[in-house]
This record gives structure tokens, sequence and C-alpha cells, in this order.
């Protein structure tokens, strides 16, 4: 969620309902408490191995069902409503350029780099993108991690002021910064996807400045939500450390959990989106609408992003790697490849636009 998302939520305070409050604590990221010791159990009584094949071969299956849905729904949602959202007089003028450049600029200019790389058959090429995306990721993460805290305290009353909401950002940052230059590592040959390319180094200097900056970012951090902690509610403030730390920082300290982490924030994702397409229902359910059932307009959105999900990464590279790719310079699977890095990138983008309060929808996370 983009790092505006702060203000998604107007003046009045709403507490959100005492019911569902463990669900919400479970769904936006309490889920990874649970499997640390978990972790420990399964290693220690049926060994590292055996546990990891188990926990990869779930997460791996479990990708068609919660990862990949998890980036269609947002195509799903952006392109809702296309014509409104690009010329229509009540949204900002600057909203409307930014959803201009995330739904057309840049999907164009992510495929004319993908394509440009398929026809010179450069693995390179698709490298260079590759490491874009793993740039970005920690963003992407952040930035959702901050609008867990900042729209689920907002829905309980408790509001950040400006100051506090750039000291949890500049945190924030900090964080992706570290997680991307830590470890240190040489510049060398890379595989993703079958791709091999060749990626630029991670200096040591960069993730000793990376971590002094953390560490600096931490103390403000410490500070303001100490000044909080009466009020603050657990799932928010969970949901936050837990995305920041858990699954940013220190995404690989655990060797079972590192696997769950995508489809983990999928599913803090999907929270959001269920939050805010059903409380539009609902308001849209009741006179003078009159619309259709919350339960069938949202088991309409879950399907059909199942559905897109498949063709996305799934249906379509497959068709294609079968019927077009040769095992080359690209691999044995280009198109999987391909899609795999361009959805990921543009969904960065989109949801940037998505989840700010110049979108209309926004106010339906109240």
């Amino acid at each position: 969620m983009s790092s505006a998302v702060e203000a998604l939520v107007v003046d009045e305070e709403v507490s959100a309902p005492s019911r569902g409050r463990v669900a919400e604590f479970l769904l936006t990221g309490g889920i990874t408490l649970l499997l640390f010791p978990l972790s420990w159990l399964l290693r220690a009584h049926v060994g590292l191995d055996a546990s990891e094949l188990a926990f990869g071969f779930l997460f791996f299956h479990a990708a068609h069902v919660i990862n990949d849905p998890h980036f269609a729904v947002t195509y799903l949602l952006f392109y809702d409503d296309v014509r409104e959202r690009v010329l229509g007089a009540s949204i900002p003028r600057a909203q409307r350029i930014r959803y201009v450049i995330a739904g057309f600029v840049v999907p164009l200019v992510l495929v004319t780099w993908a394509g440009a790389a398929m026809v010179l058959r450069s693995a390179q090429s698709l490298g260079w993108m590759v490491q874009l995306m793993f740039v970005l990721v920690g963003w992407h993460y952040v930035k959702q991690g901050f609008g867990v805290l900042t729209v689920l305290s907002m829905r309980r009353g408790v509001r950040f002021d400006q100051n506090e909401r750039r000291v949890i950002l500049a945190h924030c940052y900090a964080a992706w910064i570290y997680a991307w230059a830590s470890p240190s590592t040489p510049a060398g040959e890379f595989v993703e996807k079958g791709v091999v390319y060749w990626a630029m180094a991670r200096p040591a200097w960069l993730e000793l400045v990376s971590a002094i900056a953390l560490a600096i970012t931490t103390v403000p951090l410490v500070i303001v939500l100490a000044r909080r902690w009466r009020t603050l509610p657990l799932a928010p403030l969970s949901g936050f450390l837990v995305t920041v730390w858990a699954w940013t920082v220190w995404s690989n300290a655990d060797p079972l959990v590192r696997y769950a982490i995508p489809a983990l924030h999928a599913v803090q994702y999907f929270y959001f989106v269920a939050l805010m397409r059903g409380n539009r229902a609902r308001a849209e359910e009741a006179p003078p609408t009159l619309g259709r059932p919350v339960a069938l307009r949202l088991g309409l959105l879950a399907l059909s992003a199942l559905a897109l999900g498949w063709l996305l990464f799934r249906g379509g590279p497959a068709l294609l790697d079968d019927g077009l790719a040769s095992d080359g310079p690209l691999g044995p699977t280009p198109f999987f490849a391909a899609f795999f890095v361009v959805v990921n990138v543009h969904h960065y983008f989109m949801d940037h636009v998505i989840w700010r309060r110049e979108n209309p929808e926004a106010r339906w996370l109240r």
C-alpha cells in the first residue's frame, strides 16, 4: 500500500467492532508469530531437510490460490471504471496523472523492455528487470506495513500526527534499503526463473551505512510507539512490526518461515481488499441501491482474481513457453520469467495509486 495510505481515513474517528479482532490480528501478520515456533518444532522432530521440503512444497502450490490472485486482484481494482479514473472531474488532477502513469506508461515500458529482451534473446536485459524487482519489493512491503499501522489504528480512533508519520516512514524506508543491501555480495551470476544473468555488487559499505541508518531511525520510532503504548491496538502494531522486521529486514532468519512470507503478505493484502470492497458492497446492498449481496460480490471478485492469476502466472506463460520457446540463452521458461517480473513490478506501481485518499474507493476503508 502506498506511503500516502495514512490519509485514507478522513476526520471521523471510527472504532473497529470488537468482533473479528483476533481474525484481524492473524490475517494482518499475526500468523507469522505462530509459524516461528511451528518451524522450530518441525526442525527439531523431523529435521531441516524434511521440514524444508514440506514447507517448500506447500507454499509452492499455495501460490496458485494465494500469491497469484493477490497480484491479479490489483488489476481488477485498478482498471475498474477506467474512464472515470482518467477523466473524472471529481478526482484530483495529481491522482489522474498518477493513474495514467501507473496504468498505461509503466506497463508499456515494462512490456517493451521484456519484449525487446525476448526478441534479442538477452538474458541480461531480463536480468536487469529482475534486479529492479528485487530493489522495489522491499519498498512495496514496508509501505504496506505502514498502511496496516496507520489505517487500522485510525479505524480504532488512534491518530498519528504528521511528525509521527514521518518518523515511522523514515524507519520503513531505512528498513527497505538495509534489507536490499544486506548481506553484501560481490557482482556475479545469478538465476531467476531459469534466466541466468549478471547482477551488480552490493558493497559492504552500503550494508554498514544502511544498518546505521536503520539503527538511528529505530530510536525515534521506539519513542513514538512508547508514547502510544496504552492506546495503540495490538493488530496494527503487530502487523507493522511483522511486515517491516520479520518479512523485510529478517526475511531469511528462519529457513522455513521464509517460504511462507509471500503468501502471508498476500493474505494481509486480501484483508484490506475485503475491507474496502466489503464495506462498499454492504452500503450498496441497502436501499435505495439494492445491489447484489455482499457475499456474491466478494465471491465473484475472488473467483475473477483466481482465474486472472492463473492466466498471468500459469496458463499464459506455459502456452507461450511450450509453443514458442527453446532452451537457449533465456532458459527453458523465458515467458514465465518475463510475465513474473512485469506483473510484479507493475503491481508495485498500481498499488501505490490504489491506496491513496484521492482514490474514491478509499472512503470505504473507514
